[in-house]
């Protein structure tokens, strides 16, 4: 089969024909029909995100997928071949936090195997395409949101970031009645985007009084809750001086860059937190496949384009320099 693999040492992506790998005890064989490219595989191509648990220096990308049941491993009941599924984009094992396409071989292949616990069905109606950005475009902000961040209806919001993850953010904030939901980017068309996602209001993160435009727009509560998607040590800096009493900042968004709390008496003065988070569970996945079920999701305007998976290159290389915007790149094998 065709995959596309990573080269840790060197950040090298090739094509490549590998084996069609055989399902063990409790996996299935998926024939993947679409699979996200994600600015985290970006981050992973150029250096700035390492593989921890990876066994080798080679590896698969792609950690957003759906497909279609192949091959039942050993000891597989409750699933069958032909069956329509979206992967989980990692998993706990043995105490660890295992993400697929980067401590194991993940999506961007004609063929993935994944533990049946990942596992979630899709109906019939869900395109392919826009199934496969679920398991982390959309679970990974759904998680941070209602998990993490504990947002209630009626509650001021701020997103800094809108690409790929905060464009969804902005849209499951609305659907929950978040109140208003402000949406911070410094790029034109992101924050047009946003709106049209659901934002209330947007506003340019390089206004160097936005902290209190927020205060006003919130009548001087601050925000209940400011999400950094943009994963940039500046951007959550802003943000807390953005947080009304009992605010929380929930940082989404990975980087490597530290960050500095300019007033921690402050913090702790207005009962103030710091939350970190990192993707999501199945039960995300099925509660969200639920809604687009039951007509309260539609992602068809997520979906920018979609290549064949032996443009991954290229599609990695739009996404990061943004050409059209993207929300998100899809691969089909």
């Amino acid at each position: 089969m065709l995959a596309v693999r990573m080269h840790v040492a060197d950040r090298r992506l090739t094509l490549e024909d590998v084996p069609i790998p055989e399902p063990g005890p409790r996996q299935v064989r998926v024939a993947v029909r679409a699979a996200g490219v994600c600015l985290s595989d970006v981050h992973l191509i150029r250096g700035m995100l390492t593989p921890v648990h990876l066994d080798g220096d080679v590896v698969t990308l792609g950690h957003e997928v759906a497909g279609v049941i192949d091959a039942l491993g050993p000891d597989v009941t409750g699933w069958v071949e032909g069956q329509r599924v979206i992967l989980q984009a990692g998993e706990y094992a043995d105490g660890r936090i295992l993400t697929r396409g980067v401590d194991y071989d993940g999506g961007w292949a004609e063929f993935a195997l994944a533990n049946v616990g990942t596992l979630v069905p899709i109906p019939d109606e869900l395109p392919f395409d826009q199934a496969a950005i679920i398991p982390d475009a959309v679970s990974t902000p759904w998680a941070a949101i209602t998990g993490t961040g504990q947002v209630r209806p009626g509650e001021a919001i701020g997103v800094w970031g809108v690409g790929g993850l905060g464009a969804h953010a902005v849209q499951l904030l609305r659907m929950i009645g978040a109140a208003p939901v402000i949406a911070v980017d410094p790029h034109a068309p992101a924050r047009q985007r946003a709106e049209e996602f659901g934002a209330d209001l947007s506003l340019d993160a390089a206004d160097p009084v936005l902290p209190d435009r927020i205060r006003e727009i919130t009548g001087g509560h601050g925000l209940a809750a400011a999400f950094d998607f943009a994963g940039v040590g500046s951007v959550r800096e802003q943000a807390i001086q953005c947080l009304g009493i009992g605010g929380r900042l929930i940082l989404v968004g990975l980087t490597p860059e530290p960050m500095t709390v300019a007033h921690p008496t402050l913090l702790s003065f207005m009962g103030q937190q710091i939350r970190g988070h990192y993707g999501s569970s199945a039960d995300d996945l099925g509660v969200l496949v639920g809604l687009v079920g039951h007509g309260r999701l539609d992602f068809h305007r997520s979906v920018s384009d979609v290549l064949p998976l032996d443009q991954a290159e290229s599609a990695v290389d739009r996404l990061e320099r943004k050409e059209g915007d993207p929300v998100r790149l899809v691969l089909k094998p």
